[in-house]
């Protein structure tokens, strides 16, 4: 997958170049260097290497797939790129795939947030357990989880999704209560005095300096807690950004209009409510 994903934003690169143009290497570097670059240190280092064994790493993990990498990768703006590198049935087709459904309900604050608390909240339960032992959520985690996680960060920082001021108000407002609701399942996992993803004890299989079920289930949930309300910063500065582009383009778009064409918004507007 990483040598995939490198080699379709090269190949764009090379692309643009050939018919003349380039590509800011800042961007590129970002890419391959902070976006694949972490998915490869998260996946392959000590995060990924202990996840079955150690719920803070098995948390963690997920946590930095589902929201640090995609907010990564979209630094290189991929999206932006297919557009100018392919051929106008390759941008039709970009702009089909960021136009669908399934982008617009991931793509916003609304659903991510609900999404991430929900996610979170399997680590509650002894399916996390499950999770963790099974070799087939392994590659399903490792797959899955930064594609959701680029499904709703990319509409956001392209600003592909046409959105009204009022809706963008809501989505801001809305994700200033995914600073609460994200912090509902790492506090639960580190105040709750119990195991409660019920694994059964790895004690003498493991090193020593591993530490005890009950305090790597708490370290989890510090650690889920902290990563979960520093990654809504970033979206609380992005939905801000596009509702000032927004509020200043519908602003000019009103000053263009002649008194009368203002008048008679104006009158059609009142008889709307009316």
């Amino acid at each position: 997958m990483l040598v995939a994903a490198a080699a379709l934003y090269l190949a764009g690169v090379i692309r643009l170049r050939r018919h003349g143009h380039r590509w800011p290497r800042r961007l590129t570097a970002a890419y391959l260097l902070l976006g694949l670059g972490s998915y490869a240190v998260i996946s392959f280092g000590f995060l990924g290497a202990e996840s079955s064994e150690l719920r803070w790493a098995f948390t963690t993990r997920i946590a930095l797939l589902l929201f640090v990498v995609p907010a990564l990768v979209s630094l290189g703006r991929p999206i932006a790129l297919a557009r100018v590198a392919l051929d106008p049935a390759g941008r039709s087709r970009t702009d089909r795939f960021m136009g669908s459904w399934p982008v617009r309900l991931f793509g916003n604050a609304i659903f991510a947030t609900i999404f991430a608390c929900a996610a979170f909240l399997v680590f509650l339960t002894p399916v996390a357990a499950i999770l963790r032992d099974s070799p087939w959520s392994e590659w399903t985690i490792s797959v899955l989880t930064p594609l959701v996680g680029l499904l709703m960060v990319l509409p956001i920082a392209a600003h592909s999704v046409v959105r009204t001021s009022f809706f963008i108000t809501v989505e801001f407002l809305l994700a200033f209560v995914a600073l609460l609701l994200d912090a509902i399942p790492g506090l639960l996992l580190r105040l709750n005095d119990a195991v409660l993803d019920h694994a059964p004890s790895l004690a003498g299989r493991v090193p020593f300096w591993f530490p005890t079920p009950l305090h790597d289930q708490h370290l989890s949930g510090d650690l889920l807690w902290f990563i979960a309300e520093v990654a809504d910063v970033p979206v609380l500065v992005l939905l801000f950004v596009r509702w000032m582009r927004l509020d200043r383009r519908e602003g000019k778009q009103l000053d263009e209009l002649t008194d009368e064409q203002m008048e008679e918004l104006t009158r059609q507007h009142l008889s709307r409510g009316h």
